[in-house]
């Protein structure tokens, strides 16, 4: 693969994780920067590790791993979403003085592997193709990090005017995520 192709592969990747982290900036009180690239590192290194393990595993035994991935992917962000938006319509408007200002490490990991199983599931096909996987998931962990830094760092204007719907919003977006997994993985469009 060339580079080109590479780098549009990795930000293509990256999609998945930057809709989840406008919700996820969205749904704080005016994250920081340093939240906002914490947030970014997070999921860009999940992204970068989840197509080794795919590669590694197309290796051994590619059919099993496609044929399940889009399942998986589909009821983590389900559950996720759903739990985002449970939260968002059970909050008060004194829970609403206190929006946190971070979001838990391991939150923030559960998020990262749901949106990042679609690269492992890529890792799988590159295992047969004749590419460089190490250059190849490090573009891809480079390419999540800068996109899911700008979502949060976008979600962060957004939570400021949808207020209490940003966690619903972003229960939203991963529910359409999973769910677009899903229906591509199955053929259904």
């Amino acid at each position: 693969m060339s580079f080109y192709a590479i780098t549009i592969l990795a930000f293509g990747m990256s999609m998945d994780a930057f809709a989840a982290a406008i919700g996820k900036g969205a749904m704080l009180k005016r994250p920081p920067v340093s939240e906002a690239l914490r947030t970014g590192l997070i999921f860009g290194v999940v992204e970068a590790i989840t197509p080794l393990i795919g590669w590694a595993a197309g290796l051994a035994a590619s059919q099993y791993i496609m044929q399940w991935d889009h399942w998986i992917a589909f009821v983590l962000l389900f559950v996720l979403g759903v739990r985002m938006m449970k939260e968002g319509l059970s909050k008060t408007t004194d829970e609403e003085a206190e929006v946190p200002r971070r979001h838990g490490f391991w939150l923030l990991v559960t998020t990262a592997i749901a949106t990042s199983l679609d690269a492992m599931a890529v890792g799988v096909g590159l295992a047969f193709l004749n590419v460089n996987i190490v250059t190849t998931a490090l573009m891809i962990g480079l390419a999540t990090t800068i996109m899911a830094t700008a979502g949060m760092l976008l979600g962060r204007f957004l939570g400021a005017a949808i207020g209490k719907w940003a966690e619903v919003f972003g229960g939203i977006v991963l529910i359409c995520i999973g769910s677009s997994i899903l229906v591509e993985h199955l053929g259904l469009l």
